[in-house]
């Protein structure tokens, strides 16, 4: 537990946030490198084979198989470099609240951010484990700094029980997750896996094979723009019209009254002035007839403000971000089945959990390569108040260890 904990104080002290609507450079920061250089070297202290840093800052390498496994099939493992840009990922200063006894968790850099038992009733189960925490005034970056230390120690295990028996295993570190770009410049073929995994989750147990189908949503709103003292009849004012539109899907599905397989309408972002007005919406569903609903229910809404205002101009542009990985998770279920064969291996009850989210597997899935999600130990990810269990954690990596061994089993 050590060598993790170490990793992963070291990780978390980088900054690596990334930044939305980026679309000159890749990665969108180029701090998330300083991570992906630090993990170059260490995957060669380790020892790995056929390291490599792309210009693209993507880090991958390879442990190869041990001696007579070598025709089971290779597996990979993901994690993502960058943190949330929802919140600073600046100055990051881990707090280790060691042997937990119950009770809420006061954040020392901000007394005002606490964690509360109430609230995160797992905690309940976790006395004697050790916390770790920010001081409260950033993120932690658990979500995915957790997995990336948890998938280094894991290689630590193999590189140093040289004789155990494994197949090859590959593993990829990945910027820009958090802005929806992780696998944009992915080389599959390249990475040459059969099966492969994010280790990105939260809770112990979850072993994730669904995610949202999601779209965004994007009004463009045009007005008309005079000196507002001499506008009567003539002003026609972009804010008002976007603010009728937000009116007109208040009612419906939305990320605070939806929960489970509920999909729902999130206006997120608004910009602009009196003569242009840009809106975004995010549409999530788990089922595509969803998406196509919510997609139709904004068209018409579009329609009807547009009549309100024939002097205006309503744009409305929907573009598909990604897709369920269930549907291709299903052609291969041996993926998941032996991700939650390595979780009863290694003592933990598993579960199949579904994701309110996206993922670099969704995409990943649907470039060739099967990828579920397997849980990090992390709560509250894109917070002030997140955290994280050491023991959790180790017990993550137990199970990326029985997970190599599942699959040499299983051939």
């Amino acid at each position: 537990m050590s060598k993790l904990l170490n990793r992963f104080l070291r990780y978390v002290k980088i900054d690596t946030q990334s930044e939305e609507g980026v679309a000159d450079r890749f990665p969108s920061t180029e701090k998330q490198l300083d991570l992906a250089r630090l993990l170059a070297g260490e995957l060669e202290e380790l020892g790995l084979q056929e390291i490599d840093m792309d210009a693209h800052g993507y880090v991958s390498a390879t442990l190869p198989a041990g001696k007579g496994n070598e025709t089971v099939p290779v597996i990979g493992f993901f994690a993502h470099l960058d943190t949330s840009p929802e919140v600073s990922g600046t100055n990051v200063m881990p707090v280790v609240h060691r042997n937990y006894q119950g009770g809420d968790i006061r954040l020392p850099g901000d007394p005002a951010q606490v964690i509360r038992e109430a609230e995160n009733p797992d905690l309940r189960e976790l006395h004697g484990h050790d916390i770790i925490t920010s001081d409260g005034t950033t993120l932690l970056g658990a979500d995915n700094k957790a997995g990336i230390a948890e998938i280094m120690t894991m290689l630590d295990y193999f590189c140093s029980h040289p004789r155990t028996a494994r197949g090859k295993i590959r593993v990829c570190f990945m910027p820009d997750e958090e802005v929806g770009n992780g696998t944009k410049y992915f080389d599959v073929k390249n990475f040459g896996a059969e099966a492969g995994y994010t280790v990105d989750g939260e809770r112990v147990g979850n072993i994730e094979n669904e995610n949202f189908n999601a779209s965004l949503a994007v009004f463009v709103i045009e007005g008309v723009n005079l000196h507002p003292g001499y506008a009567k009849n003539k002003l026609v004012n972009s804010v008002r019209i976007a603010a009728e539109i937000i009116q007109r899907i208040n009612t419906l599905a939305a990320p605070e009254t939806t929960e489970g397989r509920e999909g729902y309408f999130h206006p997120y972002s608004i910009e602009g002035g009196v003569s242009r007005t840009q809106l975004k919406i995010l549409l999530r569903d788990f089922e595509l007839s969803g998406i196509e609903e919510k997609i139709e229910t904004l068209h018409a809404v579009r329609e009807e403000v547009r009549r309100h205002y024939p002097r205006s101009k309503i744009f409305l542009d929907v573009t598909e971000s990604y897709r369920n990985m269930r549907f291709k998770l299903e052609e291969k279920p041996e993926v998941v089945q032996r991700a939650l064969a390595a979780c009863s291996r290694a003592g933990v009850d598993p579960r199949i959990h579904i994701i309110r989210g996206g993922t670099d597997g969704a995409k990943l899935c649907f470039m060739g390569l099967p990828t579920p999600n397997i849980f990090t130990g992390g709560h509250n990810f894109h917070s002030k108040v997140e955290w994280i269990s050491l023991q959790q954690m180790e017990t993550t990596v137990k199970v990326l260890i029985n997970l190599v061994d599942v699959w040499r089993r299983s051939e």
